[in-house]
């Protein structure tokens, strides 16, 4: 087998392949023996049809087009190999030439990865925050644990923003009630912001027993989009109380007797987690400053796989969440145009990050241990909430074990990026990323996805990698 290749464009490669007639053989023999299986041929029995039978009852071209449809396929990936291209895409394919006995020739368009070089990453100079701890920070994780052992109790008076209030609500549409609008017992914080638009400005002032209409579009169900009247009823308000902060919280809210104990705890939790941070910033930042120096032609087609990979998912999202398309929107203050143009930019990275990544990782000769994939499924099996057997059976099961290493070898990739930075905080002082490793982990590296909350303090945990895909 011959290959030639035309560059089309910095991202389209033309692959002309010619094979000679003998290595066609084996598929040639499966294309007689299949054919042998479908057809009916007085005198012989199914699948024992002998080939010079079949060519002269239905004629060669069958036999050919057969071989074709199973060589083709391998061959275009030999091809591939041969010409050492990364298809990103699949290949448009033609037979141009078929000379019985002698040789086939196909061509194959196909996008591939851009030819580029990575330049010296060793010492890109990056800046990441301070591991310094202060006062307010320790006080910031006092208040959140606080927020989380607040009580509620029942106050006579009209409710304010930060109140909570039980209520029921119905909604009419010119005076006729819409029965699946309807909720009874519904808790709700005011001023939480609401996808039903006017409920907070309504809630404010109410007491118990009062009840209230005001005018807004629905945002689920049937008659989602339509101008709605929305009937409240507030049965109870209910103000948040914080639990005093002392020894008592302290034993409340953790092991620990006094509250100087659990401050001093928080103190040294806060400072690992930005310890950690520090890490993932310097290899994010060090990722950024390289691919600021990279001006890489990106294919059309997987961009455009890319986008709409991530439009399917935003579908997917709003049907799950039972709520009009605008409505969703305005749950997460954004609009679809401002996703849309999130999802081109975010895309358009990911494809540049995916590129540098794995030329990395082949220069450098990283590959992945069965204890680092082992490590992988049963992290992602937790962040799931599922058994790392069943996640590792639906890996396999679906071919994504492929997928799951080069996420690993690409975040070994960003590891090796951030590692050969020179990195300082925001305070002027040089960070040692290899001294925060051994104080985090011992003499092993860091590992991304350090932000997972442990416990009523929020210690961070220095386990887990999620590299980009």
């Amino acid at each position: 087998m011959k290959t030639a290749v035309e560059e089309l464009s910095p991202t389209r490669v033309k692959l002309t392949v010619e094979v000679p007639f003998d290595e066609l053989r084996p598929s040639m023999d499966a294309a007689y023996k299949k054919v042998a299986q479908q057809v009916r041929v007085p005198g012989f029995r199914p699948g024992k049809v002998p080939a010079r039978i079949i060519e002269q009852r239905f004629g060669r071209a069958v036999v050919l087009e057969e071989t074709l449809n199973d060589a083709v396929p391998k061959l275009y990936g030999q091809a591939v190999d041969e010409a050492d291209v990364f298809p990103v895409s699949q290949p448009d394919i033609e037979v141009t030439k078929i000379d019985d006995g002698e040789q086939i020739e196909f061509t194959a368009e196909v996008d591939v990865r851009p030819s580029f070089d990575v330049p010296d990453y060793q010492g890109l100079e990056v800046t990441v925050d301070s591991a310094e701890v202060t006062d307010e920070d320790v006080d910031r994780q006092l208040d959140a644990l606080r927020q989380r052992f607040a009580t509620l109790t029942g106050v006579e008076r009209a409710a304010a923003t930060g109140d909570y209030v039980v209520m029921d609500l119905r909604a009419e549409i010119d005076g006729k009630n819409i029965e699946e609008q309807a909720a009874s017992e519904v808790s709700y914080e005011v001023g939480a912001g609401s996808v039903l638009q006017g409920l907070d400005d309504a809630l404010e002032g109410m007491s118990a027993g009062e009840e209230k209409t005001f005018t807004t579009e629905l945002v689920g169900g049937e008659n989602a989009g339509e101008q709605a009247d929305v009937i409240i009823n507030v049965k109870s308000v209910k103000e948040k109380v914080l639990p005093e902060l002392d020894d008592e919280f302290a034993q409340l809210a953790s092991e620990f007797d006094t509250l100087d104990e659990l401050k001093a705890s928080i103190r040294e939790q806060a400072r690992r987690n930005k310890l950690i941070d520090q890490v993932v910033q310097s290899r994010e930042k060090a990722l950024d400053a390289l691919l600021d120096q990279l001006d890489i032609p990106l294919p059309d087609s997987a961009l455009k796989a890319e986008i709409d990979a991530r439009k399917h998912n935003l579908d997917h999202q709003v049907a799950e969440s039972g709520l009009s398309r605008d409505a969703f929107f305005r749950l997460y203050q954004t609009t679809e145009e401002e996703r849309f143009e999130e999802f081109e930019k975010n895309s358009a990275r990911a494809l540049k990050v995916g590129f540098v990544l794995d030329k990395i990782a082949k220069s450098e000769e990283l590959g992945v241990s069965e204890q680092e994939l082992t490590n992988f499924v049963v992290r992602r099996a937790m962040e799931m909430g599922v058994q790392p057997n069943e996640l590792a059976k639906h890996l396999a099961d679906n071919d994504q074990l492929t997928l799951a290493m080069v996420e690993i070898v690409r975040d070994k990739a960003k590891s090796v990026i951030g590692d050969a930075a020179k990195v300082v905080d925001t305070d002027g002082n040089e960070v040692d990323l290899k001294a925060i490793y051994t104080e985090i982990n011992g003499e092993a590296p860091v590992e991304e996805e350090a932000a997972a909350e442990d416990g009523a303090t929020g210690e961070k945990d220095a386990s887990g990698e999620k590299g980009e895909a």
